[in-house]
């Protein structure tokens, strides 16, 4: 039987529904994803992982005279403090020596005084009056700022280690975000190795490593805990040339965990120069606060006689 009424709610009907369709839920549109014009350069998993271990195996020690900026937070109150223009010494030797002093500005007193031989770290920090010892892996203090600068963490990011035969390297080919002639943010081509690490709990991401396409050359190294949560975030900029060596003279080191951050500019820098084990040499004086660290963070702290009383 046929039934116009029908027909026609049948039609109204369809034109109802298919309308959201083509007005409202499905539109097309052009999205320009600006990509930088420079050349880039090429390479292969290999030639990458190869310039890693080369200019490890290049560098045993370093001297260097740094301009310290850092940063630290207060989660309690929300605030940072800053601490500019200290000028800074640093000492490393391989396979895991670091000593970095700082000096307050103008009246050039000692901010901090820090070493590590890779197992144990020592602070020294004059205007608490405080000592601090520990082992690398002791977890950080709530509310500690300096305390928590440790000079391992330094170490790992000044001195980027081979990629050992132990160790699986991934490459992956990304996009990072960079400025250019007009200072547009424009997306370029950049390689990344995963260095993946099989520990106790088994195979975990332990760094990764940004290269730029302009100049096959680290930019950043994100250093990851075995629970996957990045450790340390360090940024390398403005190669220079010391004796056939390509070092940053800027690097940027920021540690997430503790909000922190602290960036060191190159003043004056001597590679492979000798360093004696005295150099590393840091002892409590006399009067000062001396805290121990367990591995549970528990501290223990006592006082340094003054042999002069």
């Amino acid at each position: 039987m046929y039934r116009p009424h029908l027909r026609l709610f049948l039609l109204l009907f369809l034109s109802v529904a298919t309308f959201p369709l083509s007005g409202c839920l499905f539109r097309t549109r052009t999205v320009d994803r600006k990509l930088s014009d420079r050349p880039l350069k090429t390479a292969t998993q290999q030639q990458l992982i190869d310039y890693v271990n080369t200019q490890a195996a290049k560098i045993q020690s370093l001297q260097a005279t740094v301009d310290i900026d850092s940063s630290a937070g207060d989660p309690k109150n929300g605030r940072v403090t800053d601490y500019k223009e200290i000028r800074g010494y640093v000492l490393a030797r391989k396979p895991a020596m670091l000593r970095m002093k700082g000096l307050m500005p103008v009246v050039r007193n000692t901010a901090f005084d820090m070493v590590s031989d890779g197992k144990e770290f020592k602070i020294w920090i004059p205007s608490k009056n405080k000592f601090v010892i520990g082992a690398n892996d002791a977890p950080a203090q709530p509310d500690k700022r300096l305390e928590n600068m440790r000079p391992e963490y330094i170490y790992d990011a000044l001195l980027m280690p081979e990629i050992g035969p132990d160790e699986i390297a991934v490459l992956e080919n990304g996009y990072e975000t960079v400025l250019d002639a007009k200072k547009h943010r424009v997306e370029q081509p950049n390689y990344a190795l995963a260095v993946i690490r099989k520990g106790p709990p088994g195979w975990y991401l332990s760094r990764r490593i940004d290269f730029s396409r302009i100049d096959l050359r680290p930019y950043r190294q994100r250093i990851y805990d075995r629970q996957g949560n990045v450790a340390t975030d360090a940024h390398y900029q403005n190669y220079n040339d010391y004796a056939g060596i390509a070092f940053p003279n800027t690097i940027q080191i920021e540690r997430p965990t503790e909000d922190y951050d602290i960036t060191l500019n190159i003043v004056k820098l001597e590679i492979n120069k000798p360093l004696t084990d005295d150099q590393f040499g840091l002892e409590p004086p006399a009067g000062a606060e001396v805290v121990n660290l367990g591995q549970a963070g528990s501290s223990v702290p006592k006082t340094v006689d003054d042999p002069s009383k």
